[in-house]
């Protein structure tokens, strides 16, 4: 169980704000934590990583306490067990990707370690490149693999596959919830992709200006009590076009374009890009925004 307890005053485009935290996470868990940019959650991943230190609270991960303010505890970085992967990859251009691997290796006679996940990343064929040679989707593949290779007890991830492009985001998706079956590792995303927070989370916590609003499964989170339970999906608007008198609107939604056919009423307040979760009542789509 990992028990966060914290709070830090945050500077942002909407003034200051507190982000509060006090929760609980359990082992195992695929957590999201979603809301607008500048609402905290890039902060409390850097808190939980020893990154960024909070004004005070706790944080405790099984019997181990990371933070305390009132006891002067702060675990570095290096003694919290925790990988890392950011937007931008951070590896070593002048190394190659599997020694960018080593070099995240607490003990240097598991390296046994590195080939098993080089193996389940499908990076073999790769391990001798430089790591500036690769595609973005490698690199970020790569990244993922490194913070794997120490076993870390927590994984976060601060919305590593927003800068790829939809097929290689849909592939890396499907690793990184292979990767966490496997190892059973507790992980957090930073995420604003909908359709990727219903793909990977267990849990979510929709953060706004600092607080936790809404803290369960992502259908209970996005899904309004008065919507139909029969049938819910989220996506993103692709496009609306006009057929007779009705409209099509495409939707992107898991990983699958859907054509839903509505009234204008049902759409005047969609536009391109929106995310929407689409439900039903008596077989017509009810289109609402997330």
């Amino acid at each position: 169980m990992i028990k966060i307890n914290i709070k830090k005053t945050l500077n942002t485009a909407d003034g200051k704000i507190v982000l509060h935290v006090n929760k609980e996470i359990r082992e195992g868990d695929f957590l999201t934590l979603f809301g607008k940019s500048g609402s905290g959650k890039t902060t409390l991943l850097r808190i939980l990583a020893g990154l960024e230190n909070p004004d005070s609270g706790e944080i405790k991960v099984g019997d181990e306490v990371w933070f305390d303010s009132s006891k002067k505890i702060n675990l570095t970085p290096q003694k919290r067990g925790v990988g890392f992967v950011f937007q931008d990859y951070a590896l070593f251009p002048n190394m190659s990707v599997k020694k960018n691997l080593l070099f995240a290796l607490k003990n240097q006679n598991e390296s046994a370690r590195v080939d098993e996940i080089l193996e389940i990343m499908e990076l073999e064929n790769l391990s001798l490149m430089m790591s500036d040679q690769l595609s973005g989707g490698q690199k970020q593949r790569v990244a993922v693999a490194r913070a794997l290779v120490s076993s870390p007890k927590l994984l976060l991830l601060d919305e590593p596959l927003s800068a790829l492009d939809h097929a290689m985001r849909v592939k890396l998706q499907d690793e990184l919830l292979a990767v966490h079956k496997k190892f059973d590792v507790t992980s957090i995303l930073v995420s604003h992709d909908v359709s990727e927070v219903f793909k990977l989370s267990n849990r979510i916590f929709k953060i706004s200006l600092g607080d936790i609003t809404d803290d369960g499964t992502p259908s209970e989170v996005f899904a309004s009590s008065n919507l139909s339970g029969k049938f819910k999906v989220a996506g993103e608007v692709l496009s609306i076009n006009k057929s007779d008198i009705l409209y099509v609107i495409d939707v992107m939604a898991n990983n699958e374009v859907l054509k839903i056919t509505a009234v204008k009423k049902d759409i005047e307040n969609l536009s391109v890009g929106d995310k929407i979760l689409i439900s039903s009542k008596a077989f017509n789509p009810i289109f609402t925004k997330i």
